[in-house]
C-alpha cells in the first residue's frame, strides 16, 4: 500500500510516541503504578489532586528516561525542570498536566531502523517525563472516570518531522518499541495502553522547503492501523490540494486534532488544534528541578544492555543469518530471547530461525496467538530440530510433528514422534531401493546430467524418491543408495 508513489507530493510526519514506564509506583506519587485492578483503587490525594497535596518525584522514572536517552546517542543535560500544561478534561483530575516543555531531560538522539532494504536514521528532537491522565469510561447510561492511570509515568518521545512515509512511520515506531523493551524500561503492551502514537501529518509539494500546515491523528496503539490511518489521510491531503490549486494552502487544510475510525478507514476530526499559548505553560512550582551529575549519566551508559540494532549486526555476522530475518527477531525482545534458548538445545541457527519466524510464525497466524506465549517451549523447539538434523524424522513429518505441538502445547515431540507409527521414517533399504531403481529409470537425463557434474540433478533425485515413499523414507538411506547406484 505505502509503496504507491505519491507525484509531486511528499508527505511529512512528525511522531509523539507515549511510553508508560512500568516503575513500581506513579510518578509523583506512592500509589502502586498496575494495570489491570479495580476503579480507582490505586490512587492516593495526589493521583486525583486533593488541595494542599505535594508531588514527591520517583528516582527510578528518572532512571528510566536517561537510559533511554543513552540508548540514543543523545544529550542528557544536567539541569531539566517540571511544568504545568492547563486543559480541562475529566480524566485529568488537577486540570493540568506535570510535564517538561522548556527544559527536558533528553535532547536530541537517533532512532536506526530498517524500512525494506534500507537501514534509515532518524532523529529525535526530545524525549520528557510526564504524568498520565486517567481514563473515561462510556457505559450504556452513564460515563465514569477511573483514575487509576492517573500519574502514571511516561516518556513521550517526540521525532523531528524527518519521516516521510507511513512505512517509515511504522518502521520507526517499532524501534522505539524494540529499544525499551531491551532496556526493561516498559512492557509496551498496545492493548493496554503502554504504548501510544500521536502522528502529526503534512503533505507538500516536492521540492519545497516550507511546511504547511498539519494535522494530529491522537492516541494510536496499532502499528497496522497507524500505517493505514497515515495513507488515508495523505491521500486526503493531496487530493484537496490538488481539487483547489489556486487557494491559499494554510484554507485548504485547517490545523485540526483527529481520530481513527478502524472501521471507515479514515480518520475523523475531534477539534481545532490548540496552540502552546493555549495550555498556558508556567513552571511547576511544586517540584525542584532535576539535577544530574555526568558520573551518574555514565554509570547508566556503560551498563545499557545489548540493544537492538546491536543484536541484529551480531546475529547476521555470528550466525549468518539474512538481514529480514534477523529483523523479524530482533524486533521483539521476547522472541530473540526465544531464539537464543532454542539455539541452546540445537546449535543451528538457520533452521531454528525458520521454524520460530515461518513454519510456527504461520500456524499462529490465524489464532491471533503467537509461539512464544503459546506453551511450547524453546527447549521443545530445539529437540524437533535435532530430530530432523539426526535423520529421526524427515522435514515432511517435522511438519505434522510441528502441528501436533500446536494441537498439544507442552507435548515434548520426542513423544510425539514416539507414540505415532506414521513418524518413524523408512530405514529399510530392501523396501527403499525399488523406488531408488525406478527414480533412475524415470530419470534417465537427471542421471546424465548428475554424471555431467551438475550436482543439483542429485537433489532432484533424491526429492524424487522422497515423493514416492511420501516423505517417510530416511534420508540418510536414500542419499547412501542413491550415492552407490550412481557410481
Amino acid at each position: 500500500m505505502t509503496d504507491i508513489p505519491y507525484a509531486d507530493w511528499e508527505p511529512v510526519i512528525g511522531l509523539e510516541i507515549h511510553v508508560q514506564l512500568n516503575t513500581k509506583s506513579k510518578l509523583f506519587s506512592s500509589a502502586p503504578n498496575r494495570f489491570g485492578d479495580e476503579p480507582n483503587t490505586n490512587i492516593t490525594d495526589v493521583c486525583t489532586g486533593q488541595p494542599g497535596t505535594l508531588p514527591v518525584l520517583n528516582k527510578e522514572a528518572v532512571r528510566k528516561a536517561v537510559q533511554f536517552g543513552c540508548a540514543v546517542h543523545a544529550q542528557v543535560p544536567l539541569f531539566s525542570k517540571f511544568d504545568r500544561k492547563s486543559y480541562f478534561y475529566p480524566d485529568s483530575p488537577r486540570n493540568f498536566q506535570i510535564t517538561q516543555f522548556e527544559q527536558p531531560i533528553v535532547v536530541g538522539g537517533t532512532i536506526t531502523a530498517d524500512v525494506g532494504e534500507e537501514t534509515k536514521h532518524f532523529s529525535i528532537n526530545r524525549a520528557h517525563l510526564e504524568d498520565d491522565a486517567g481514563m473515561l469510561k462510556h457505559f450504556s447510561s452513564f460515563a465514569g472516570v477511573d483514575y487509576n492511570r492517573a500519574g502514571v509515568p511516561l516518556i513521550e518521545i517526540v521525532s523531528e518531522a524527518c519521516i516521510h512515509s507511513p512505512k517509515e512511520a511504522v518502521a520507526y515506531a517499532m524501534a522505539v518499541k524494540a529499544i525499551m523493551e531491551y532496556l526493561d524500561a516498559s512492557d509496551c503492551n498496545m492493548e493496554e495502553g503502554s504504548l501510544r502514537f500521536d502522528c502529526n501529518v503534512s503533505v507538500r509539494k516536492k521540492g519545497e522547503k516550507k511546511l504547511r500546515n498539519k494535522i494530529e491523528i491522537k492516541n494510536m496503539n496499532s502499528f497496522h492501523y497507524m500505517e493505514i490511518a497515515l495513507e488515508s489521510e495523505i491521500r486526503r491531503q493531496i487530493r484537496e490540494y490538488t481539487l483547489k490549486p489556486h487557494e491559499d494552502p494554510s484554507k485548504v487544510i485547517e490545523k485540526g486534532t483527529y481520530r481513527f475510525d478502524p472501521d471507515k478507514k479514515e480518520v475523523i476530526m475531534m477539534r481545532q488544534k490548540e496552540e502552546a499559548e493555549d495550555y498556558r505553560y508556567f513552571p511547576e512550582p511544586d517540584l525542584p528541578p532535576i539535577v544530574l551529575t555526568e558520573s551518574y549519566i555514565e554509570t547508566i551508559r556503560a551498563s545499557l544492555p545489548e540493544l537492538p540494532h546491536q543484536r541484529m549486526k551480531r546475529y547476521m555476522a555470528e550466525y549468518q543469518l539474512p538481514k529480514g530475518s534477523a529483523a523479524i527477531l530482533i524486533n521483539e525482545k521476547r522472541l530473540a530471547d526465544y531464539f537464543e534458548e532454542a539455539l541452546k538445545i540445537a546449535p543451528y541457527p538457520k533452521s531454528v530461525c525458520n521454524w520460530i519466524t515461518v513454519e510456527f510464525a504461520g500456524r499462529y497466524k490465524e489464532t491471533g496467538k503467537s509461539l512464544i506465549d503459546s506453551g511450547i517451549t524453546p527447549e521443545q523447539i530445539g529437540k524437533l530440530l535435532n530430530l530432523i538434523e539426526k535423520g529421526t524424522i524427515t522435514g515432511k513429518i517435522a511438519k505434522s510433528v510441528a502441528d501436533d505441538m500446536v494441537a498439544s502445547p507442552g507435548k515434548d515431540p520426542e513423544k510425539i514422534v514416539q507414540e505415532n507409527p506414521d513418524y518413524q521414517p523408512v530405514h529399510d533399504t530392501a523396501a527403499i531401493e525399488p523406488l531408488v531403481d525406478q527414480v533412475l529409470a524415470e530419470n534417465a537425463q537427471s542421471v546424465a546430467d548428475f554424471k555431467a557434474g551438475k550436482a543439483k540433478a542429485f537433489a532432484f533425485l533424491v526429492g524424487q524418491v522422497m515423493k514416492l515413499c511420501k516423505g517417510k523414507a530416511s534420508p540418510a538411506v536414500v542419499n547412501d543408495l542413491l550415492n552407490k547406484k550412481l557410481q
